[in-house]
């Protein structure tokens, strides 16, 4: 599964891998003990709601960290005509390869009724929330990534059933690597996953929202590669038989899928290369930070912000507004003696305050120092309340819970593939421009 040279591009060496997975592992560790606080709690009547609490931090922190850390020990790490999720567990079968451009392979699809799924983002994943919810139409919903090559698919395709966001045709697309061959030296410039979706459920193995996808993966195969036929009929097949073993498996959702094994190579070379191409800005999009990214400054620039917010009385102090303080009251003058009082911790607050806003920017511009300063923080921040916490569960959910939780999504954010890559490769981009 290895593309070349991409392993060199998304991690900065050994002791930055052994960095970045020493941060993956700490806040894996941390985000269990927080599920097993919940847990607890929720065991008391009064604290019931703690239960929906748990199931979304073991289904979207712990289990995914855990199936991460386990495929990476176990799996190994080379094409095995399988996809990965971003947890790192089997995705969809690779059943498709098609040799031709991009725009020659665009084309075709949207020539046989086939619609390009939108990214995802805040604003489509509402959108398919609401579309499956409601029941409204959605063609171009955005699909889950999924890994092939170590990163994610370039496109994916689809064909909506009924008006129906829960039932859809869809199949994934990636670029194969320069020089790179199929097993038994077979060229191919594209390699798909094609599957169905049948149904809105539970993932199996991470208890995630997802997708179930129907088992027979060659039906829809088949159907993708006679629908390209039909509306192109230049379009050449030729099938490698055997290409693995045909096998009953189970996807990354826990899904069963059954193949025989077949892989169609689909020659496009002959179409007009006059398909859709890549919208101008779309290369741009690429360079802007993952939504792990985003999230891990947004909390960078909170933890800022709140630190601001416990400097407040100092400031209010230093400012000597005494008109405002006479119109609040004596509460608010209080308030500002004691900032006073308490000038020198005022003032590291504030300091901190700035130093924070300061790596925020730097995490979004992909500054890799500034990633794991924040990360260094937040893990001193998670030792001092387990440390605190010797009063027993009762106490740690009731004084320290809110910024415990703070502090282990943003590990959980930073410490992520994409946030590592992202950061490495804005490391080097100066470097490989020059």
């Amino acid at each position: 599964m290895t593309q070349p040279g991409t392993a060199a591009e998304s991690d900065g060496g050994p002791a930055a891998t052994a960095v970045d997975w020493a941060f993956f592992t700490f806040s894996g560790i941390g985000a269990a003990w927080f599920a097993v606080l919940l847990l607890e709690e929720s065991l008391q009547q009064r604290h019931i709601w703690f239960l929906v609490v748990f199931w979304a931090a073991l289904a979207y922190l712990v289990l995914p960290r855990l199936d991460r850390v386990l495929t990476q020990i176990f799996i190994p790490n080379y094409f095995m005509g399988r996809t990965r999720t971003n947890a790192g567990l089997f995705g969809d079968a690779v059943n498709l390869a098609f040799l031709g451009s991009e725009a020659q392979l665009r084309g075709a699809l949207e020539k046989a009724g086939w619609h390009l799924a939108d990214p995802v983002t805040l604003a489509s994943s509402w959108r398919i929330v609401s579309s499956t919810l409601l029941h409204r139409s959605y063609v171009q919903a955005p699909v889950s990534p999924l890994l092939l090559f170590d990163r994610q698919q370039d496109f994916a395709y689809e064909q909506e059933m009924h008006g129906n966001p829960r039932q859809r045709h869809h199949v994934r697309f990636w670029r194969c690597p320069e020089g790179w061959m199929l097993p038994g030296g077979i060229a191919a410039d594209w390699l798909g996953a094609a599957s169905f979706d049948r149904a809105v459920g539970l993932s199996l193995f991470t208890l995630q929202v997802t997708h179930r996808v129907g088992e027979n993966i060659d039906a829809e195969r088949d159907y993708l590669i006679s629908s390209l036929r039909e509306a192109s009929p230049a379009v050449s097949v030729e099938v490698i038989k055997n290409f693995s073993t045909g096998y009953h498996s189970r996807n990354g959702g826990g899904d069963s899928i059954v193949t025989d094994g077949d892989l169609p190579v689909a020659d496009l070379s002959s179409l007009p290369d006059i398909g859709p191409t890549v919208p101008i800005g779309a290369a741009a999009a690429r360079d802007r930070p993952p939504a792990a990214v985003i999230l891990g400054a947004v909390l960078v620039f909170l933890r800022g912000f709140a630190s601001l917010a416990m400097a407040a009385p100092f400031l209010v102090h230093l400012a000597d507004i005494s008109p405002v303080i006479n119109l609040l009251g004596t509460q608010s003058r209080g308030i500002a003696e004691l900032g006073s009082a308490y000038a020198p911790t005022s003032v590291s607050l504030t300091v901190f305050a700035g130093v924070e806003a300061v790596l925020a920017v730097l995490i979004l511009r992909g500054s890799n120092g500034a990633r794991i300063t924040a990360m260094c923080l937040s893990s001193v921040a998670m030792a001092l309340q387990v440390a605190a916490v010797s009063a027993g569960p009762e106490a740690a959910l009731r004084t320290n819970l809110f910024g415990y939780a703070f502090d282990v999504l943003l590990i959980l954010a930073l410490s992520g593939d994409q946030a590592r890559i992202y950061a490495h490769s804005r490391r080097r981009r100066p470097a490989s421009a020059s």
